[in-house]
């Protein structure tokens, strides 16, 4: 048999190569699947769990930000672990978290162990939020780099769905531990997947074990001159080393930077988004639907735009640019939350109130999705200096998580104290508020080189012109 021509087993090894980028890229991805399950899983298990374990609000709200409590942790967790033992066996321990804890929730005995157990999925979710998008732009090729990271957050958005259309599947017997347990099924895949995934060649060019990460290279770049180069990138990359405490005390512009990114997770949480994730069969109540049903296909309903507006994000966001797209979705979630708390002042009555309250819901939804979900994780990548950007982001993402735990152990609260229309009204001025800081405050950076940002920051411009 005559053998293969150069040309033909190049091409063979190229595509072979591109399969092996998706496969890795696909799998990695999968932990935001499991991040959007998580998430979306306790809105429709919360009113089961309540009335088997006849808890109250309160209780309730801490089922619920308990969670969060545990990404916080995991997130300042998920940084050493990252560096020590590497972003594969990370996301290993991560996956086998997802299982402990999914399992756990499934057979919580009383309230407190059901926290405990969510406590530990919690962990699991901050090591996936911190560990998965650094290994996946650590292995992904220049060219589909955006569209990997990207990806990853699309796959929360449909995890948040999918847990949604299960939990309505296992609505009609109230089986909640059903809802919690089978999130266990894709954590084990996840786990199974991840031990076949590659190291990050970057990790292991940090640990001196060049040729290692020449051979992962070569299983995932189209040819030698490209591993050649990549690797001559990321050692020169290396050679600026981390110095986030020291810029911290030394450098004032620095310390802006930092503060903007903390401000703007502070910002994305308190748009409220949280509060309709968590709480949606809550809310549909409000608006005056009554069955566990029509809540929950409700809810199914809030995922399906979740997901749909992101598409809109991902192809807008290098076309328009991050402020006015921030600009224009803290106006919409505005309209949305404002609308819905002067309907609920009102009262809900007639099947057209009740068409008018969903529909103000999902403006809000779709205001978020395309806007403040996305922008904000991007603008705090691309604003930190390089010295300093790994301290920043993990800052940053510890404050997500700590204003995600707030919001969601005080809605109920509210509701219960200010009254439902005022508890909307406050989110509505909230949002009113973040388009004087989005103006004020936020560069535009689009098209703009991290290298030229940097300088601008470090050249004592203001925030809203470091972009320039």
């Amino acid at each position: 048999m005559a053998s293969l021509s150069p040309t033909h087993a190049q091409t063979h090894e190229h595509g072979g190569n591109r399969v092996r980028v998706w496969l890795t890229c696909a799998m990695a991805a999968l932990a935001g699947l499991l991040f959007g399950l998580d998430i979306g899983v306790i809105a429709g298990a919360l009113p089961f769990i309540a009335k088997d374990f006849q808890v109250n609000d309160h209780m309730q709200e801490w089922i619920v930000s308990s969670m969060m409590v545990g990404a916080a942790l995991g997130a300042v967790l998920a940084g050493w672990m990252s560096y020590r033992l590497g972003r594969k066996y990370s996301l290993v321990l991560g996956a086998a978290l997802f299982i402990a804890g999914s399992l756990a929730c499934a057979f919580a005995p009383d309230p407190t162990f059901l926290i405990g157990a969510r406590l530990v999925l919690g962990v699991a979710v901050g090591i996936a939020t911190f560990t998965a998008p650094l290994y996946l732009s650590e292995v992904a090729p220049g060219n589909v780099r955006g569209a990997m990271v990207s990806a990853y957050q699309l796959m929360i958005t449909v995890g948040i769905l999918a847990a949604f259309l299960s939990d309505t599947a296992f609505s009609a017997n109230g089986q909640w531990r059903w809802m919690l347990g089978v999130v266990a099924i894709p954590a084990a895949l996840l786990l199974l997947g991840v031990l076949t995934l590659p190291r990050s060649p970057r990790w292991l060019m940090m640990k001196g074990r060049v040729d290692e990460a020449r051979a992962v290279l070569d299983s995932l770049r189209p040819d030698s001159e490209t591993v050649e180069q990549e690797i001559r990138d990321i050692a020169k990359q290396l050679e600026v080393k981390e110095h986030g405490f020291q810029l911290l005390r030394k450098s004032r512009d620095f310390r802006r930077s930092l503060m903007l990114g903390v401000m703007l997770q502070i910002v994305q949480q308190l748009t409220g988004i949280n509060v309709v994730m968590y709480y949606a069969p809550r809310i549909f109540g409000l608006a005056g639907y009554s069955g566990h049903q029509a809540q929950l296909w409700g809810t199914v309903i809030v995922g399906a735009v979740n997901v749909l507006a992101t598409f809109v994000a991902i192809l807008l966001v290098d076309r328009w640019g991050r402020r006015p797209i921030l600009l224009m979705g803290f106006t919409v979630m505005t309209v949305g939350m404002g609308a819905l708390g002067y309907l609920l002042k009102l009262g809900i009555s007639t099947h057209n109130e009740q068409i008018m309250a969903v529909a103000m819901l999902l403006l809000f939804i779709a205001g978020f999705a395309m806007s403040a979900g996305p922008m904000i994780w991007i603008l705090c990548s691309e604003i930190q200096p390089i010295k300093g950007r790994d301290f920043g982001i993990a800052a940053s993402t510890f404050t997500n998580w700590v204003a995600n735990t707030v919001v969601g152990a005080t809605f109920l609260t509210m509701l219960n104290t200010l009254g439902h229309a005022q508890t909307f009204w406050i989110y509505a001025a909230l949002n009113a508020a973040f388009i004087g800081l989005t103006f004020f405050f936020v560069p535009e950076t689009r098209g703009v080189p991290l290298e030229r940002i940097e300088e601008n920051l470090m050249a004592g411009k203001p925030l809203r012109q470091i972009g320039r």
